[in-house]
């Protein structure tokens, strides 16, 4: 029998707690062989809840002491690229929280980096794992419904207690298992920014994911209510085969209320309709026949949360691809680096090219 994959968590925060550290931990073929970080009173927490025997204040002294297969990476976003980059420089396999970075040029890197180093950088988008999201994806890049014309994206969720800095709003809803993000994603200097960093990452994300289109001009404006972080987005894009997207998001609804993730993609011969926290999705067909899917049913089926950390140990085993690559972060971060460049311009449009 083979011996079980080595993983390395670093940040024990939030997320972490909440989808790695259990994924990791239940998976048959993985052993969770240390953690680190910086904060030492969360990570003697999460240490002890989850029986993490070896822990560490400096990531690095993880990477050199450890014999390890590969990291899941969950510190503030600010950090993503330089910790991802020393983890890959390593030869070791990377799955890296969401935005995948900051930059695009930052993203571009370590695409190159995980090319040349012959490794699998993983970016932790659980959407990308459900059927509805893979049946959508085969079929637009299968050409069956023609050329992808109109992309409309609505993203609805409630976070902006988490931009105001306090994170017990919601501690009832999200039951934190050791700890809450605190103030972290209203400070821009570590988090960059609210909304799309946070949130509308995922469904743009979603867009490149399914399309297989790259952004090449970006338009946004952005609120930031009582916040120093965005809270409401409107975007728009232009595809890189003329197609155009509308991206929209808030994160401004009341707690408790019903989260919203819609996608809906317009081609030549038909279209896609998907609600992704209802787990419902529709297709029109070429013939006019509008096929209903079944309903995604329960937590694990519409949103699975432990599928980025669980592909990284199949990955490192050999039974699975990469169901997460980093070239749809780095178009992500394509997307969003130029929205927030437009944003603090008033709208202007911004190329994508120019971001390099």
């Amino acid at each position: 029998m083979a011996a079980k994959a080595q993983i390395g968590i670093i940040g024990t925060g939030w997320w972490a707690t909440t989808a790695h550290f259990p994924a990791v931990i239940e998976h048959p073929d993985a052993e969770l062989a240390a953690a680190a970080d910086i904060r030492p009173e969360v990570l003697s927490k999460a240490a002890a809840k989850y029986a993490v025997e070896r822990t560490y204040t400096d990531y690095r002294e993880m990477l050199d002491r450890e014999k390890l297969d590969g990291v899941v990476i969950a510190v503030y976003h600010a950090a993503h690229f330089e910790v991802a980059q020393a983890c890959l420089q390593r030869g070791l396999h990377v799955m890296l929280e969401k935005p995948m970075v900051l930059s695009a040029a930052h993203a571009r890197q370590l695409v190159e980096l995980a090319q040349r180093q012959e490794r699998e950088l993983i970016v932790g988008y659980p959407w990308h794992y459900t059927p509805h999201t893979l049946r959508a994806r085969q079929l637009l890049q299968s050409g069956e419904l023609g050329e992808i014309r109109y992309i409309n994206s609505m993203f609805a969720s409630m976070v902006l207690a988490l931009y105001r800095g306090e994170d017990r709003s919601y501690e009832s809803f999200f039951e934190y298992p050791v700890v809450g993000p605190g103030d972290v994603y209203s400070d821009p200097e570590r988090s960059g920014g609210g909304q799309g960093h946070l949130q509308m990452t995922h469904s743009a994300a979603l867009i490149f994911f399914m399309t297989g289109l790259r952004p090449v001009t970006v338009m946004a404006l952005m609120d930031n209510m009582d916040t120093r972080v965005d809270v409401t987005d409107a975007c728009i894009a232009r595809m890189d085969n003329g197609a155009l997207a509308t991206v929209g998001s808030t994160g401004a609804i009341p707690p408790n209320d019903v989260e919203q993730l819609e996608t809906r993609i317009y081609c030549d011969k038909g279209w896609i309709d998907i609600s992704s926290f209802a787990g419902t999705m529709r297709i029109s067909h070429p013939d006019r026949t509008i096929e209903t899917l079944p309903p995604l049913e329960g937590e694990d089926e519409i949103y699975p949360m432990q599928a980025t950390a669980a592909n990284l140990v199949d990955v490192i085993n050999g039974t699975a691809a990469n169901g997460s690559p980093p070239e749809i972060g780095w178009r992500t971060v394509e997307f969003l680096d130029a929205a927030y460049r437009s944003a603090a311009k008033g709208g202007e449009a911004v190329e994508v090219d120019s971001l390099y």
